[in-house]
């Protein structure tokens, strides 16, 4: 598109075929001519490999009905015509030619489970252990593929403090493993996957609660179908559900959990509690008198009705906005004090002391004279 950030697709070709491989939270398409003399000489096959960001996706729809912010758009020759499009409002994803994954990711949490295991184990000694566990779950280097509500999920269902020390959980996961070993080594392997089901480990949990996704994907993952996005937010157990508690990690992505967030958790800041949600009011009595309207409530209900809720996405992205100190406040006071004061009616000596003394005591309001 005209807006879009990422590069020109040097490629060409009536009739190509898309293949995709992922990887962690990267997504690599191939284009292929499906002709193979244009294939063998003036069309070789094009890489792209894809992030999506917090909004990216793909979509096909027909070619005459683009989305907003289809930033790239694949054609069919059908009649009529539909396009594969990558749809990103906020502009976060972005794709680069060429077939290499980036190099500071470590193995696929979903497809190189075994690889990513043991990257993490065997690596303890790294430096990046020494932060939270909630941080270090955000690290692509051993965790690709987590992001911010699989973190959350994840912690939540182990009971896991947010803000424990990365290296003493995993620590003990090895230490599980050679007593596991040592108690009963002639477990079968079907006895072994049993045992791992019923008391999965933090990187089994790595593992199985992004695919839980992925099998319901059409179910859960279509923000567009309200009925869809609903079933996703019922799957969540933590990650913005009502009564859960939130914290700002030092990197500053929020973090939900349930329950003391740990010793590591950031000092100056009060976990918040996501609110409720408010159950359904009692139908009003006709016979019961109306309600008596202040001028400071109907105040209250002009400001509601100019200033709409915000949605969970908005709120997280103002976040950071929300928290900085609010200087305009300060400007006003400095404002209310350089303003010339309004002379005032002549006061007793008597009640200017008394007004003095309550209020270096905090005692209230002097007497009104």
């Amino acid at each position: 598109s005209a807006v879009g950030r990422g590069p020109e697709v040097p490629f060409r070709s009536e009739a190509y075929r898309i293949s995709a491989t992922a990887r962690g939270k990267e997504l690599r398409l191939t284009l292929s001519a499906l002709d193979p003399a244009a294939a063998a000489a003036a069309t070789p096959p094009q890489d792209l490999v894809f992030r999506f960001g917090m909004s990216g996706s793909f979509r096909l729809c027909p070619a005459a009905e683009l989305p907003r912010h289809a930033h790239l758009r694949f054609l069919t020759r059908e009649s009529p015509p539909r396009a594969l499009c990558f749809v990103d409002p906020r502009r976060f994803g972005s794709w680069r030619l060429g077939d290499a994954w980036q190099p500071e990711r470590g193995p696929c949490v979903v497809s190189e489970y075994q690889a990513f295991r043991g990257n993490v184990l065997k690596n303890l000694d790294d430096r990046a252990f020494d932060k939270p566990i909630c941080e270090v779950l955000l690290n692509q280097k051993y965790f690709n593929g987590i992001g911010n509500y699989l973190r959350a999920e994840i912690l939540y269902r182990l009971k896991i403090p947010p803000f424990e020390k990365a290296r003493t959980v995993l620590e003990a996961l090895k230490d599980q493993e050679q007593e596991r070993r040592k108690k009963d080594p002639s477990l079968t392997l079907s006895k072994k996957v049993k045992l791992k089901q019923e008391n999965p480990d933090l990187l089994e949990l790595c593992h199985s609660v992004p695919m839980e996704v992925i099998m319901a994907e059409k179910q859960l993952l279509d923000p567009e179908h309200s009925d869809n996005y609903a079933a996703f937010k019922n799957w969540l157990q933590c990650y913005l559900v009502p009564g859960m508690s939130s914290l700002r990690d030092r990197s500053g992505r929020t973090i939900w959990f349930q329950g003391e967030p740990g010793p590591m958790a950031p000092k100056g800041q009060r976990p918040r509690k996501t609110p409720r949600k408010k159950s359904p009011q009692l139908k009003a009595d006709p016979e019961a008198p109306a309600p008596k309207v202040t001028p400071r409530a109907l105040k209250q209900h002009r400001r509601a009705a100019a200033n709409p809720p915000k949605s969970e996405e908005e709120e997280e992205e103002k976040e950071e906005e929300a928290d900085r100190p609010r200087k305009g406040r300060a400007r006003r006071r400095r404002k209310a004090a350089a303003a010339p004061a309004l002379p005032e009616p002549e006061v007793p000596l008597s009640v200017r002391r008394s007004r003095r003394t309550s209020a270096r005591r905090g005692k209230g309001a002097a007497p009104a004279v």
